[in-house]
């Protein structure tokens, strides 16, 4: 039976008997870890390993694991890595070390996921930081220009996949200039057209060939007064797939985000009508996920091509691991403060 269209979540560090009989009847594409749901390297593997059994396939395993304060594997038992913010500190101050550095900062941690059978990971962020970004976003871009936020998003990427992990550019097209937490608010941008185009959508634009991107949940006026990008049809038409060239398996921001309105079920429904291949929904709420399933069909046409290409993405590469710590400490430690 062919996976259904959404990516969810879990409640604790293993599946409840009601989550493993969803899993297997209702067959998500994917499952996203957050902190409740990691306790130690040996736990971690073993809910990944039950995941995969219930839904019958390697499924994918999704994280988000940026470093700085967006970081679901931490201490003890993993490093605490610095913010990509730190990372366009260093690019600003020595390019070549700058991109190292970040190529360096997620291939350890793509090597930290892959140990558990973790295959994607929703970084690098490609959010331009402006005067007016909220804090939500911060120290989680990695600068202020097109050509910066570019420039190491694709060494991060790169990086990812040198570890055999798939990395998902976020959040597209662009959550840089939203003054509200998407959490909790929907945000409203009301720059025009050639501003959007020339400094927010550039970054994505530029990484337009990355195999996964995720959703910003922001209204952006110029395209559609009404709407958030992930439930726009003119966005995800016009702009995502049509002026930045994304071909890639286009997934939603989390659906369970007070940024929309309505049942979980019709957020779902609106944004597959929009043309997102991939619902995400991440709070583990048993009811809430039995809507998303409900309301996701099972992969076919170009939702089935696109997620079947990423999936067959395998650009792993010979690496040292203690060898690309040991160059990142030097890199940072030699960054002036």
């Amino acid at each position: 039976m062919q996976a259904r269209g959404f990516i969810c979540g879990c409640s604790g560090y293993r599946l409840s008997g009601e989550e493993k009989r969803f899993l297997s009847s209702s067959r998500p594409w994917g499952l996203i870890l957050f902190s409740r749901n990691i306790e130690s390297p040996a736990q971690l593997a073993a809910l990944v390993g039950e995941f995969r059994s219930c839904v019958g396939w390697h499924a994918p395993v999704l994280v988000d694991q940026e470093g700085g304060r967006v970081q679901r594997l931490g201490p003890p038992h993993w490093p605490a890595y610095p913010p990509p913010a730190a990372l366009g500190a260093l690019y600003l101050q020595d390019k070549d070390s700058g991109l190292q550095a970040a190529r360096l900062h997620s291939r350890l941690i793509g090597n930290d996921l892959a140990r558990l059978g973790i295959n994607v990971d929703c970084a690098p962020l490609l959010d331009l930081r402006f005067a007016q970004t909220h804090a939500v976003i911060g120290d989680r871009a990695y600068g202020e220009t097109p050509e910066i936020v570019a420039a190491l998003g694709r060494a991060a990427c790169e990086g990812l996949m040198d570890a055999g992990v798939l990395p998902v550019i976020k959040h597209i097209p662009g959550h840089g200039r939203a003054t509200s937490d998407s959490h909790l608010h929907l945000p409203v941008v009301t720059a025009s057209k050639p501003d959007l185009s020339a400094t927010d959508f550039a970054p994505f634009r530029r990484l337009a060939d990355m195999p996964l991107a995720m959703t910003a949940h922001i209204v952006f006026t110029a395209y559609d007064a009404k709407r958030p990008a992930t439930l726009s049809a003119d966005i995800i038409r016009q702009v995502i797939r049509g002026e930045i060239g994304f071909d890639g398996v286009l997934m939603s921001d989390d659906v369970s985000m007070r940024a929309l309105s309505g049942t979980i079920g019709a957020r779902c429904e609106q944004l597959f009508t929009a043309g997102c291949d991939l619902a995400l929904h991440c709070n583990g709420d048993g009811r809430e996920m039995a809507q998303v399933a409900e309301a996701s069909a099972p992969l076919a046409g170009e939702a089935l091509r696109r997620t079947g290409a990423a999936l067959a993405l395998d650009r792993r590469a010979e690496y040292d691991a203690e060898a690309d710590r040991a160059a990142l400490n030097g890199l940072l430690a030699g960054a002036v403060a």
